[in-house]
């Protein structure tokens, strides 16, 4: 029998050098408790991340004291249990050492027997500097490249690369103890492994489950084996240890992703039963029962690269993950949830949780799982140059067979991956990698391509295997080809290219490209004094970690918008410039499905307050880009597609991304910004299941006439009967040389049993709308719409979130509505 005795709580902890010990809380980190008492600044204000780096230059001690009782020391096993050590520590528990680790990703076990004793115990965990140590290691050895922001020497050693810096984070190379710590007790044998395969056949889905077990004593062992149904059902089989074991589930539920169906888990208890009867250890976690592959197989464009569950291909809509606090205490379940619960709500059905971080917790995936939202799981291996010796290996092949036996049963897995841009790196050999030894080349193709795949299957050989990203598929073989495999594209924004430049491209599977923008004025008010409010100040370039991005956002403000009036101007036009970037690429892909199958933003959050590619800011406000993937990424949907920028001829498609035939009525208008109609058309559609299809097509010259252009709009409206699911509007000219007019609106609010409703009026066209809360946060049915018609739009905020007492009448009064036209100054008469 399994007694575990957990060490969180209350620790003490001091920098090494000072007498002086402070409360500390574990999990936690050194940060953290500097923070809880006190001692620092938030890192997040202002510059002050310069000076928390250096405190991490010093080493750290934790300890603590806890009680045994002699029934405990009587068990046949002592193990001490670490889930998260940040990074380089030794441990020792009574004076006695106890084990030396420097690799956060790994979860570890020490036998302890032999240094427990009755009553009190003391155990010290002495943390040596990890900035130390990559400013030692980057002197001493011969590699000069890390990524952009990231302090040179961390490749060295295996803590999350982010937190050296990256360019859109900070330098915050925390310690601690970051997760659960215990001492487990064990009595005749433990479970050390079950692995549950499935077989989808005719008559159901057949769990089939294969343990490992220490057992410290002999005699005939029991395995009970339980699937609980999502409706309670429970399926139950018993074996003696060693024997075959499996469950037959008739009549399954399969698991889908997001916008394709429902997410049903069954829960799975495995149990080690001694010949007393007694359970010794139990094992549970839930399944999804669904098949997940990746097809590669040729096609008429090359090779495609697509996911299949239950035998559709999907077409893969989301975005990348990265960590979401450089301060890991601040991460919660809840905070996760939230998140994969606002992805939901944007429609993803996949997330690529990137390889420069760490691996999330549970929950995270546990909401995937919930959600409806496919993992695409990189290795903790990002833009780097890896030695490889002896020790190396054996903690990247340690923390791999861990990562795997803890997340190959999630429903939501979908494909492992080696490492993030390092065989591109490597096969295009640009001028920041080039003079390297070719060992470290050849290291590349040892570790990622023989070492870390082995370790996988070992572990988890049900999960497809990518080499890297971008690949197609390892060897230095043309990665990133645009024909195969997945592809970054980073020519909008790095280079500066215009948004359309996104349709010359048919990617098969776009894993990585983005558009920065800055936050809300309100979350740039959390690490700014209004001293600071400037662009170019030394606060606001601290917190754009993209060496040329402020410029490059404004070369992209000057070709389409007008110059903004203000710093809060700045920002939203930069969330507007982000939203059109990515919707450009997201439906010109989508409008090509079947030679694209996949559009993975970069990035998804923030893991501090800044400018960045987030669709998500850190507070968890949505900037336009995630309002606007509610619509492109919805699964039944429309987009506009002009001959080139600005043509008159316009095609109008209907796309459908679920399983069944989908029926939409279309209406074309084409209308000025008095909202009078000049022309219209309209028709009913049927997509099939999966498909994109070409509707209308639109030429509207007869009507551009000269002077007309700067003040016509082309509007299409998608209808399920009579009422309005999407709309998609269209200029002629660019936004700068648009004449919006000044706008004057009308908002009403409601309220009903569950929601706040607000109706926003306008006496002309606006366009992206904004409504905001100047006092609180909400999320909006819609947000950075177009006012298109003298009805105007209702949007909703559910009541759950909100604070006790609002009304509709105090959320009025605190509501702000802009659009484009209030962006710019209006000249003086």
């Amino acid at each position: 029998m399994i007694t575990k005795h957990s060490l969180n709580g209350r620790w003490q902890w001091r920098a090494c050098g000072e007498t002086e010990y402070r409360e500390g809380i574990v999990p936690g980190s050194v940060l953290s408790d500097m923070l809880r008492l006190n001692l620092i600044e938030d890192p997040y204000w202002r510059c002050n991340e310069y000076a928390a780096r250096e405190l991490m230059a010093q080493d750290y001690c934790y300890r603590r004291t806890f009680v045994v009782d002699a029934a405990e020391l009587h068990h046949d096993r002592a193990e001490l249990v670490c889930e998260g050590l940040d990074t380089i520590a030794d441990l020792r528990l009574n004076g006695h050492f106890v084990a030396h680790t420097d690799d956060m990703h790994r979860t570890y076990r020490f036998p302890v027997d032999k240094l427990l004793r009755e009553g009190e115990n003391e155990i010290e965990i002495l943390f040596s500097s990890p900035l130390q140590f990559v400013r030692e290691e980057d002197a001493r050895n011969d590699i000069h490249y890390a990524s952009t922001g990231c302090l040179r020497g961390n490749a060295a050693l295996r803590k999350a690369h982010y937190m050296f810096g990256w360019d859109w984070g900070p330098q915050l190379p925390d310690a601690g103890i970051f997760r659960d710590i215990r001492l487990e007790y064990t009595d005749t044998a433990r479970l050390e492994d079950v692995r549950i395969r499935q077989e989808h056949l005719e008559e159901g889905v057949r769990l089939v489950f294969q343990t490992r077990a220490a057992l410290l004593t002999d005699g005939g062992y029991l395995v009970d084996a339980c699937v609980t149904a999502p409706d309670g059902q429970t399926f139950a089989v018993r074996s003696a240890w060693g024997e075959p074991l499996s469950v037959l589930i008739p009549s399954p539920r399969l698991w889908w992703p997001n916008g394709l169906g429902e997410h049903p888990l069954y829960a799975v208890t495995v149990q080690l039963v001694d010949h007393a009867g007694t359970v010794q250890d139990t094992y549970a976690c839930r399944v999804g029962l669904r098949t997940i592959t990746v097809s590669t197989q040729p096609d008429q464009w090359g090779s495609e690269f697509a996911f299949v569950v239950n035998g559709v291909k999907i077409f893969a809509m989301g975005a990348n993950y990265v960590p979401e606090d450089n301060l890991l205490p601040r991460v919660t379940p809840e905070r996760s949830r939230r998140l994969i619960a606002d992805c939901a709500a944007a429609h993803f059905n996949c997330l690529r949780i990137w390889g420069g971080g760490y691996y999330p917790d549970e929950a995270l995936y546990d909401a995937c799982d919930e959600y409806g939202i496919l993992v695409w799981q990189d290795l903790m291996f990002a833009c780097n140059v890896y030695a490889l010796n002896d020790h190396f290996e054996e903690n990247i092949v340690a923390e791999t067979r861990d990562i795997a036996r803890r997340l190959r049963h999630h429903a939501s897995l979908a494909l492992w991956c080696s490492n993030n841009e390092m065989e591109w790196l490597w096969a295009d050999e640009p001028v920041r990698i080039r003079g390297h030894h070719p060992r470290y080349k050849a290291d590349y193709l040892k570790i990622f391509e023989l070492i870390l795949p082995r370790a996988l299957r070992e572990c988890d050989d049900a999960t497809f295997f990518w080499p890297s990203s971008p690949s197609s598929g390892g060897a230095y073989d043309a990665p990133n080809c645009p024909d195969r495999g997945d592809q970054h594209y980073w020519e909008v924004w790095h280079s500066g290219k215009p948004f359309t430049e996104y349709r010359t491209h048919h990617f098969r599977f776009c894993s990585e490209y983005g558009f920065q923008s800055f936050p809300h004025s309100k979350t740039l008010a959390t690490f700014t004094l209004p001293e600071d409010r400037n662009i170019f100040s030394e606060v606001m370039e601290s917190h754009q970690k993209n060496g040329m991005a402020n410029s490059k956002i404004f070369t992209y403000i000057s070709d389409y918008f007008l110059y903004p009036k203000d710093l809060d101007s700045v920002a939203y036009i930069s969330q507007v410039l982000q939203l059109k970037a990515i919707q450009y690429g997201v439906e010109h892909w989508r409008r090509n499905r079947g030679r694209c199958m996949g559009s993975l933003y970069w990035q998804l959050n923030d893991c501090w307050p800044v400018a960045s590619w987030a669709s998500i800011d850190y507070f968890g406000r949505w900037k336009a880009l995630h309002y606007g993937a509610r619509h492109f990424y919805a699964p039944v949907t429309i987009s506009a597609c002009e001959e080139e920028e600005l043509s008159p001829r316009i095609s109008y498609w209907l796309h459908n991304d679920t399983l069944e035939p989908r029926q939409r009525r279309l209406e074309v208008t084409l209308l000025d910004t008095d909202f009078r109609v000049l022309w219209q058309t309209e028709g009913t559609f049927t997509a099939p299941p999966l498909s994109a299809v070409n509707c209308i097509q639109a030429d509207f010259s007869p009507w551009l006439q000269p002077g007309s252009r700067n003040h016509l709009v082309a509007r299409c409206r998608m209808y399920e009967g009579n009422r309005l699911l999407e709309e998609r509007t269209t200029l002629f000219v660019k936004p700068k040389h648009f004449r919006y007019g000044t706008p004057v609106y009308n908002v009403s609010a409601r309220e009903t049993d569950d929601a706040f409703l607000f109706t926003v009026k306008s006496d002309r066209f606006c366009q992206y709308t904004e409504l905001c809360f100047t006092d609180l946060d909400a999320v909006f049915s819609d947000n950075f719409f177009d006012i298109t018609a003298p009805e105007g739009v209702t949007v909703s905020v559910p009541k759950a979130g909100l604070p006790a007492g609002v009304t509709a009448d105090s959320l009025l009064r605190s509501l702000t509505v802009r659009s484009v036209a209030d962006s710019y100054a209006l000249p003086r008469e």
